[in-house]
């Protein structure tokens, strides 16, 4: 079938849509429908199912005569060690630590915190925790220890998981002292943490609350598979909260298996044995969904990779992997590109390695501006597929369906939404926009499997949070238009759409002219506050590494540019070239934040924040144009 054809089958009928898809797993007990809606406008799938994810992820491929494929590459470009590890010894590791944790009380319902880097045992430990009902929470690790102690006390887990340490390029980030300090300030305490001692740091355990990784597992039974029910919460991740307190998002068991399986096959393009890798971290939702459950059920080879786009050692570390492990799709971040091609404005380094087996790269998690899709297109001679979706959401709201039907491209779009998806694009009373017209998105309930049913333990503040603005659909947070073939596009968060006397304007939009700049890699538009017109907009800009000409020069071009194609209405006037943008570990930039530099607030560095250091960088660009701010 089409992409058209399939959005309105399921349109149509979803309940017999989402049911038929349901068939491609095994289930204990299936479920008798597809869509609970007793508790409209909270909405439930496949509730009365029976239903577990690591047998779906892993037990029924080894029984199924594929456990000597290969599960997951593990590469590491911080150490240099690379790992592969087949279906059936990540089923015994997985059922052997479930064990110990069984053999220590927990069970189904059951919350375990999960403080780890990117290595093999950080999937055991989410795959043994679903083997067994318990419910993860994977903490990003080396998050500071008063944004651990929150999510600890949120969650209230029965147990910890956590290694000694993480490595970041050049230095080692010790996790167990990060852990220990949480501990100190949280009210809740688990019955026991088992740590993972790596070698570049051995932390200190205290005795009667800490277990060594081996030895907490050594004689433990290999534990069964436990049936849940499909509404069962596989896990909670936590979401940044604009009163500081962090929201849980809640994924349940079934509606997740259901729509990353589907994903995997009709997004991605995937057949079972392709090697796909999500270059992201187990920390963040995408990491979750398509570095560990979605490779993992739909039966491909996972690449689990510990390093950096650049620097580890350089720009042409990705192409390196794609070469050694013939990865079939990449998945990454429009701002690891941008990294990429600041480092590497030629693509150079591109033509070292041998690319053959990649046939497809995706984009996410950042506004995929036109001109990096151009250079990646240009650079590797393949599609690159941008797509937007949420932590929130769990799997794409709109697409490229390359392995449905691949549609055409149109630059600066993510394209259309996918099956269960009903996207509108709304004014600030609710009333639907007509095609091209910028205003808030929203996705019309109920939500698709595989999306957030509420909050851990906060219903009130997710209806809040996402239902009350516009009745009767599901806020996203985001701004954009459709235009009249059903793309949308993305252009800013909500909070970044900036009203310059009395004009909205879309910073997604200036930042794509500016990003147009032979010499700007990398670039943020934010609004400062305007005593006259509300708020003025001021640029940013990184430039292409060996950028020799002045900087005063190139920043004049970028106003004129402005001018030129989006006129005198953006009142363009102020950029300043400054060596980084701050962003978040996931790389998001954190365009509030400079926004409150600007406005001259006193900042606290966000807990997700990449390097703290970077906003007194940013205080002293601002500076320089009149914008003293504090940092």
């Amino acid at each position: 079938m089409s992409y058209r054809e399939t959005y309105a089958a399921c349109a149509a009928d979803p309940d017999t849509w989402w049911m038929h898809e349901a068939e491609a797993l095994d289930w204990v007990k299936k479920p008798s429908r597809a869509l609970f809606a007793d508790k409209a406008p909270l909405y439930e799938w496949f509730a009365d199912g029976e239903i577990n994810t690591c047998w779906n992820a892993v037990d029924r491929h080894v029984e199924g005569g594929r456990g000597a494929q290969t599960a997951i590459i593990w590469d590491s470009a911080v150490t240099g060690q690379v790992e592969k590890i087949s279906y059936s010894d990540l089923r015994d590791r997985t059922a052997r630590l479930a064990g110990a944790l069984q053999a220590r009380g927990i069970g189904k319902g059951d919350r375990v915190l999960i403080y780890m880097p990117m290595i093999p045992e950080t999937m055991v430990a989410m795959l043994a925790c679903a083997r067994i009902g318990a419910i993860h929470s994977v903490v990003f690790g080396g998050f500071a220890s008063p944004e651990l102690a929150t999510r600890i006390d949120d969650a209230t887990p029965k147990a910890i998981l956590a290694a000694s340490c993480g490595i970041e390029p050049g230095r080692i980030v010790r996790y167990k002292p990060l852990l220990d300090a949480a501990l100190e300030i949280s009210k809740h305490q688990p019955d026991l943490c088992v740590i993972f001692q790596r070698p570049q740091e051995a932390a200190d355990l205290r005795e009667g609350r800490d277990h060594e990784w081996h030895a907490f597992q050594k004689d433990a039974p290999l534990a069964d598979c436990v049936p849940v029910a499909g509404n069962h919460p596989a896990y909670i991740l936590y979401t940044s909260g604009t009163t500081g307190q962090p929201k849980g998002v809640v994924r349940h068991t079934a509606g997740h298996l259901v729509a990353v399986n589907w994903s995997m096959k009709n997004i991605y393009g995937m057949k079972p044995g392709d090697v796909f890798w999500t270059a992201s971290d187990l920390g963040w939702v995408v990491g979750h969904s398509f570095i560990c459950y979605g490779p993992l059920v739909h039966g491909n080879t996972t690449v689990l990779f510990e390093g950096k786009p650049v620097g580890t050692p350089d720009a042409g570390t990705y192409w390196r992997v794609v070469q050694d492990h013939q990865v079939a799709a990449l998945f990454t971040a429009p701002t690891a590109f941008r990294a990429i091609r600041r480092d590497d404005p030629e693509g150079a380094l591109i033509g070292k390695y041998d690319l053959s087996s990649l046939r497809t790269l995706f984009l996410a998690g950042e506004r995929a501006d036109p001109d990096t899709i151009r250079w990646a297109e240009e650079k590797l001679h393949r599609p690159v597929v941008d797509h937007w979706w949420q932590t929130e959401t769990g799997w794409p709201i709109a697409a490229n369906p390359v392995g449905l039907e691949a549609l055409p491209v149109k630059p600066g779009s993510p394209s259309m939404p996918m099956p269960g998806y009903r996207v509108e694009v709304l004014d600030d009373q609710g009333q639907p926009l007509p095609p091209g017209e910028l205003g808030a998105i929203a996705i019309r309930l109920p939500l698709p499997p595989g999306t957030l049913p509420t909050l851990w333990q906060a219903e009130a503040r997710f209806r809040k949070s996402y239902l009350e603005a516009f009745p009767g659909y599901y806020e996203t947070g985001d701004a954009g238009y459709m235009d009249e073939d059903g793309y949308v596009y993305i252009m800013a968060r909500t909070d970044d759409v900036i009203n310059v006397a009395g004009h909205r304007l879309s910073t997604g939009a200036m930042e794509e002219v500016l990003l147009s700049h032979p010499d700007v890699a990398e670039c943020a538009v934010i609004g400062a506050a305007d005593a006259l017109k509300g708020q003025t907009p001021i640029g940013l800009l990184c430039l292409n590494r060996g950028t020799t000409r002045p900087e005063a020069e190139i920043v004049t071009e970028c106003v004129a540019l402005m001018r030129e194609k989006i006129g005198p209405v953006a009142d363009f006037r102020k950029a300043v070239v400054t060596e980084r943008l701050p962003k978040t570990r996931s790389g998001k930039i954190l365009r509030s934040t400079m926004v409150k530099l600007a406005d001259g607030e006193a900042v606290k560095p966000p807990a997700t924040i990449d390097d703290p250091a970077i906003l007194n960088e940013i205080a002293l660009a601002l500076g320089r144009i009149g914008y003293p701010a504090k940092a």
